[in-house]
């Protein structure tokens, strides 16, 4: 096992990294749209973010064959080379409720041509994962994978599983995990983390951009955040704004995209979708999920979503305009 560790690396992730969403075609199979696919990819790639993963919650990972996995990783690395970014990092989400599937999940992202691998607790059996269980996993998996990797904490789809800083920085010590992205809300532990380790060693992301600013304060790194979907430039833009000293500009849109973010987060991942394609101008029922995940059909809902993301959507275009101007 130890013969397959990874002789790879990658830098700290820094700044805004977007879970792509996932789009398929209308009928019973639901097949890959990879026509809207391929645009979407563009779409983020060119907006210049700082990284895409791939089967993050928010691209339906769990729906997802290992196949289809692979050839999403492949399209956004070619889509990267011909925006002339044939660097960017790209992460692929596991979702495996075993030590040997995950492992698998590890060795196939690293073949499709990922950089690393963003890996969630196994909760099927949360009843029996405790610290060291948990603890045993992830290096487990460290010890064996090909690429580097990222712990991703969202007690939300791992049955209310959550690591605490003391085991974060546990886990930190392995030479082959490289960071966690945290969708808790745990600023503490980014402050922890920070205290302890060097970005180099053991970096923490925020899960979600509501809180960047806050994540930042505390040595935070950046975040990978699903609203980059429809806003990757609102986000770059808090995230430059601190990074170049400008707090107080930077804090005054964190608070207009906190206000939005909720939209995102109520809507859950059909309604992101939904307000993400009709925004975009992308086809009719090219929003809906994967089944069982229900369809969003609540004009109520809907109405209330579009009004609460309705506000960013000119700032966007403001951004973008004066990118291009630039």
């Amino acid at each position: 096992m130890g013969a397959a560790r990874s002789t790879r690396s990658i830098n700290a992730l820094t700044g805004i990294h977007v879970p792509s969403l996932t789009w398929f075609l209308e009928g019973a199979e639901q097949e890959i749209d990879w026509n809207l696919q391929k645009m979407h990819l563009q779409f983020l790639v060119e907006s210049g973010v700082d990284g895409v993963v791939i089967a993050g919650t928010n691209g339906e990972a769990v729906t997802l064959s290992r196949d289809e996995k692979a050839k999403l990783v492949q399209m956004t690395r070619q889509v990267a080379i011909d925006a002339g970014r044939a660097a960017l990092p790209i992460g692929v989400g596991t979702s495996g409720q075993c030590t040997r599937d995950v492992m698998a999940e590890t060795r196939l992202a690293a073949s499709a041509g990922g950089d690393y691998a963003l890996v969630l607790t196994p909760s099927y059996f949360h009843f029996a994962m405790d610290t060291d269980a948990i603890a045993a996993f992830f290096e487990e998996v460290a010890e064996a994978s090909p690429l580097p990797l990222v712990i991703y904490n969202f007690p939300g789809v791992a049955a209310g599983i959550d690591l605490d800083s003391d085991l974060l920085i546990r886990l930190g010590k392995c030479p082959n995990i490289a960071g966690v992205k945290l969708t808790c809300g745990g600023i503490a532990k980014v402050a922890r983390i920070a205290a302890t380790y060097e970005p180099d060693q053991f970096f923490a992301l925020a899960g979600q951009s509501d809180w960047l600013v806050p994540a930042l304060s505390v040595g935070g790194t950046g975040c990978i955040t699903g609203v980059a979907n429809l806003f990757p430039k609102v986000c770059l833009s808090i995230y430059n704004l601190y990074g170049s000293g400008e707090v107080g500009r930077a804090r005054e849109l964190q608070l207009q995209l906190a206000k939005m973010e909720t939209g995102f987060g109520k809507g859950g991942i059909n309604g992101t979708k939904w307000v993400v394609a009709g925004l975009r101008g992308y086809a009719e029922g090219s929003w809906h999920c994967r089944r069982p995940y229900p369809q969003f059909t609540s004009a109520e809902l809907q109405r209330w979503v579009l009004e609460t993301v309705q506000p960013l959507v000119e700032v966007e275009a403001k951004l973008v305009k004066r990118a291009v101007q630039n």
